[in-house]
């Protein structure tokens, strides 16, 4: 992610979640947080132009990676894109020592805990009340050994 992708990055966070983080949560992470990464997956429109179809934002914590947030466009969903960016930061933490990776999901998003187990994500936790909006649960979904995953090619991506 670029300085120049946060204002895409936003609109794009204000229209998929009903609590978005804010324009100057992005602007920390890149700017500030020396323990985040953050990626995003841009579309070609065939112009030269491009727009951000995806993002993720996650932390080293030692050992740990934590996915903080990680969204697909509406318009390009069930494309392969929320697999391909994950297995890029999943194989990435790996290359670089993390052991374990975690993260928070809805209760109820059962896509995405879908998409989590695909990788090996197990359910770990509940946290009651997790979420502001509507008072639902997260489920705390843990890979307890990144270098254990098997990432394949579909899954690589280059550095943006």
């Amino acid at each position: 992610m670029r300085r120049a992708d946060i204002a895409q990055v936003f609109a794009l966070e204000q229209r998929i979640f009903p609590t978005p983080w804010t324009l100057k949560s992005y602007e920390f992470e890149l700017e500030r947080n020396p323990d985040s990464e953050q990626w995003v997956i841009e579309s070609g429109n065939g112009a030269g132009e491009t727009q951000v179809a995806g993002y993720c934002v996650c932390w080293l914590l030692g050992e740990e990676l934590h996915i903080a947030n990680i969204a697909v466009a509406p318009r390009f969903r069930r494309k392969g894109l929320a697999k391909r960016l994950l297995g890029f930061v999943l194989h990435r933490a790996a290359e670089k020592g993390l052991q374990s990776a975690t993260l928070e999901v809805r209760a109820g998003n059962k896509a995405a805990q879908a998409l989590y187990a695909g990788f090996g994500f197990v359910e770990v936790a509940r946290r009651p009340r997790y979420y502001s909006d509507n008072h639902e649960d997260a489920l705390l979904m843990q890979l307890p050994q990144l270098g254990a995953t098997e990432l394949d090619s579909e899954t690589q991506m280059e550095g943006t």
